[in-house]
């Protein structure tokens, strides 16, 4: 079915009612869209729905308006304590989201109630509200719910009994974020006569499987564009920009002055990324709006994603926890500073703009090494990309950074950390026949990451500093101290344990090794204790305390530890 498909509301079939009508009169929506056309009357005429369009094509509507109605000639004559619609969405934002509509929705529907159950609250506090709220509708998390299912005390079950509306939202992602178990548990404790509906912006197999399991000779409904090949919106224009690594950062901060008033939606591959690159850009970007957000905020989220949605201009960096369903109001840009780390998710990236016919722009940041993505993207995605040129005169950000990183401890540990992510997401990626560790330019990336130093980790372990290209700032680091004094002072005190700890490690190895004995009188023992052991030192003792330990076992014998202990 095409996407030019679209029909007044009234002129859906089975009628709506005028409750419903009167909602979507009050949301500001004229017509139903191509999904919602394809979708509401088959839901309407008892059907399972699988319904597979491209994102931000209003599948949300397309099964709220089927709950509303279905719903409307059950709760006068049912108990009011069961639940009749169940909506399962992956993340807590969606879920959110959904609530947020839905509420607006069920301002016309009096006698209505809803509950919204997602991750990062108490367990026993969702139950106290679904014995306090007794909800018709209930939206959730597919882990929540099945927290909530295995409750002894907890009726969720009983109140599932009377279940006459399933939704699953973004299914392939449900499964996809390891949620199998958990869904595949909800769908045993569900009523089999029931009305299903999965939504998703792509089918996969895992999805294809769960059809089989959970719907009854499902209508499959596919919304594409009319004379379009591409799976994006004919209104989104896609661009891609190649830059070296040391620039990157560089190229990035002069794209976004030059759209100073626009809405961005920045993602990059990790949460420590995210919390890095926001504090570097806010300092650079100091009239701008720079919000952040990514999974491990936890209870943060909601509130960051409900300002940036309210905010006229301004930026959220993020990780692919908003890059599903996730409808902002008016994003002119979708920003990918680092590549997603499966093909699916390049699509689902840029649908958070150019939504509902409106017009929108992505850009794709790769190095030079990469620009076989594009093709990639082409072929597996079947999305065009154009060049896009950014300003070639951009200076290298690494000596600012690196003097914010010596006044801040804070940012000079995430920057390491925000390496050491970015590089272990890199080795692990979908495509590493594009995406080669080996090709790295190491040297590069950290200087654009405007680290002090390289970390140590396996992926540099044979690699000299000066043949990656990285020029190290020599510094004593631990004299970098945290803004925050209270840190600072726990910091101090953990430097001072550690220090007398150590000593009394090394002192305990000297008094347990006869052949340190045997080389040292007790005047320099007292001596070697007493003052601070170099790298070397302390790297023998080590060795010689491994010896020691394998002798105690019995797995090196008392002359082979004598003859190692003097190599």
């Amino acid at each position: 079915m095409d996407n030019q498909l679209t029909l007044r509301w009234e002129d859906i079939h089975p009628p709506l009612s005028p409750s419903t009508l009167r909602a979507l009169s009050g949301l500001g929506f004229c017509e139903a869209t191509p999904v919602q056309a394809s979708v509401i009357p088959h839901f309407l005429s008892n059907k399972d729905i699988v319904a597979e369009a491209v994102t931000g094509s209003g599948k949300t509507l397309a099964f709220l308006i089927p709950i509303l109605e279905i719903i409307s000639g059950i709760i006068p004559v049912e108990d009011a304590s069961n639940i009749l619609s169940l909506i399962v969405t992956p993340t807590r934002e969606l879920a959110y989201q959904i609530d947020s509509v839905l509420t607006q929705c069920i301002k016309e529907f009096p006698n209505y109630r809803s509950l919204l159950v997602v991750g990062g609250y108490s367990t026993h506090k969702d139950i106290s509200c679904l014995r306090e709220v007794r909800p018709h509708i209930l939206i959730g998390t597919p882990g929540k719910l099945y927290d909530l299912l295995q409750q002894k005390d907890n009726n969720l079950s009983n109140s599932l009994r009377s279940l006459e509306v399933l939704v699953l939202d973004e299914a392939d992602r449900l499964l996809s974020m390891g949620f199998e178990e958990s869904v595949t548990s909800l769908l045993k404790s569900l009523p089999k006569q029931r009305r299903t509906g999965l939504f998703s912006a792509t089918q996969t197999n895992e999805v294809e499987k769960l059809i089989r399991v959970g719907l009854r000779n499902p209508i499959r409904i596919n919304v594409t564009q009319l004379n379009s090949s591409v799976s994006t919106p004919i209104s989104l224009r896609n661009y891609y920009t190649l830059t070296p690594a040391n620039l990157k950062l560089a190229s990035l901060i002069a794209f976004l002055k030059e759209h100073l008033g626009a809405k961005i939606i920045l993602f990059l591959a990790t949460c420590v990324g995210v919390d890095y690159f926001s504090r570097i850009l806010a300092e650079e970007l100091k009239d701008t709006k720079v919000l952040s957000i990514h999974g491990k905020m936890k209870d943060r989220r909601f509130s960051i994603f409900d300002k940036f949605r309210n905010l006229e201009s301004g930026i959220l960096m993020c990780t692919d926890v908003m890059a599903r369903g996730i409808d902002i109001p008016s994003v002119d840009w979708v920003v990918q500073f680092d590549p997603p780390s499966m093909a699916s998710f390049f699509v689902h990236r840029v649908g958070r703009t150019a939504r509902c016919g409106q017009e929108g722009r992505s850009l794709l940041f790769l190095l030079p090494n990469e620009k076989e993505y594009i093709a990639f993207i082409q072929y597996n995605q079947k999305v065009e990309l154009e060049s896009l040129a950014i300003n070639t005169d951009v200076q290298p950000m690494t000596d600012r950074i690196r003097e914010l990183s010596m006044k801040e401890r804070e940012v000079y540990e995430k920057g390491l950390r925000a390496f050491v992510s970015f590089i272990q997401f890199y080795a692990k990626h979908e495509c590493n026949l594009i995406f080669r560790l080996k090709e790295l330019d190491f040297g590069g990336l950290a200087m654009g990451y405007g680290l002090l130093h390289l970390p140590s980790m396996p992926e540099l372990r044979n690699k000299r500093v000066h043949s990656t290209g990285f020029l190290p700032h020599h510094m004593d680091y631990a004299t970098i101290r945290y803004k925050d004094k209270v840190r600072e002072k726990q910091r101090l005190k953990r430097i001072s344990e550690g220090t007398t700890k150590k000593k009394e490690k090394i002192r305990k190895i000297l008094d347990l090794n006869p052949i340190r004995k045997k080389k040292l009188n007790k005047k320099k023992m007292s001596k070697q204790i007493s003052h601070k052991f170099s790298a070397e030192e302390l790297d023998e003792l080590t060795k010689e305390a491994r010896l020691l330990k394998k002798f105690k076992m019995g797995k090196i014998s008392k002359k082979e530890f004598e003859r190692l202990v003097d190599d």
